[in-house]
């Protein structure tokens, strides 16, 4: 008997499963209209049509929260496990990453890198370098330029500027002194330790694998020795009793 908690079950998953693409375009259409507002210098009607643009995106990310929040089966569980798309509504430069979850997804880099998991983490992980450090370039060259004292001027600067950043080298050549970009700037350094540790744990994976294949390996090997040496001692037996009983007779 389907209980309500199950029930719930199916509707998150359904709602899952038919918002996904809906979402991953709309988060393309807002990558490309918030690209156009920090690097078109739109003029004209252009800026109007971009904050339609950028308010429906936000609405429709809203929408998937609240709806999603309402039919989960434990929503206070839910909500503390889903902090990133709450962060994705808060916070709109996070909503292109909302790309990510559809890379490993696409037929062809799944013929690439096949069904095995880690290939998946890799892919996804290196999608979710190249969407962070672009969309943080964004946010931090829009947030810095025309800042008084401002070290970051142009978007080349913030490019290297992510880079340097989410990588965790720190440089110091370029540093926001804005509020706005220094808040991109703390979530970038998060990011960041959070993709070196996935790379790191993905790494250690296929090590802790690759000795286990090799120790399967072995023990398979020695196992086949063994069977071979007790085949070749009962093989002597039998021999060795044919042999007595025709002395015998």
């Amino acid at each position: 008997m389907t209980t309500s908690r199950d029930h719930r079950v199916d509707l998150l998953a359904g709602w899952e499963h038919r918002a996904e693409w809906p979402l991953a375009i709309m988060a393309t259409i807002f990558l490309a209209a918030y690209s156009f507002q920090i690097l078109g210098h739109p003029d004209s009607v252009w800026p109007a049509v971009l904050r339609v643009v950028l308010l429906v995106s936000w609405a429709a990310f809203a929408v998937d929260y609240v709806v999603r929040l309402a039919i989960a089966p434990q929503r206070l569980r839910w909500f503390v496990r889903h902090l990133f798309d709450l962060a994705v509504v808060v916070l709109p430069m996070l909503r292109p990453l909302r790309l990510v979850s559809l890379v490993v997804l696409v037929g062809a880099l799944q013929k690439a890198i096949g069904g095995a998991i880690r290939g998946k983490v890799i892919v996804y992980t290196a999608a979710s370098s190249v969407l962070l450090i672009y969309v943080a370039s964004l946010a931090v060259y829009d947030a810095e330029r025309g800042h008084a004292g401002a070290t970051i001027t142009s978007f080349g600067d913030a490019v290297w500027w992510s880079f340097v950043t989410v990588t965790t080298v720190g440089y110091g050549d370029f540093a926001p002194v804005s509020i706005t970009g220094r808040i991109v700037a703390v979530l970038l350094m998060i990011g960041g330790i959070s993709l070196i540790g996935v790379i790191t744990a993905t790494i250690a994976s296929w090590i802790v694998q690759r000795v286990a294949e090799e120790d399967d390996a072995e023990r398979a090997a020695t196992a086949a020795e063994i069977r071979e040496l007790r085949d070749e001692i009962r093989s002597l037996r039998d021999d060795l009793g044919i042999r007595a009983n025709t002395g015998r007779q």
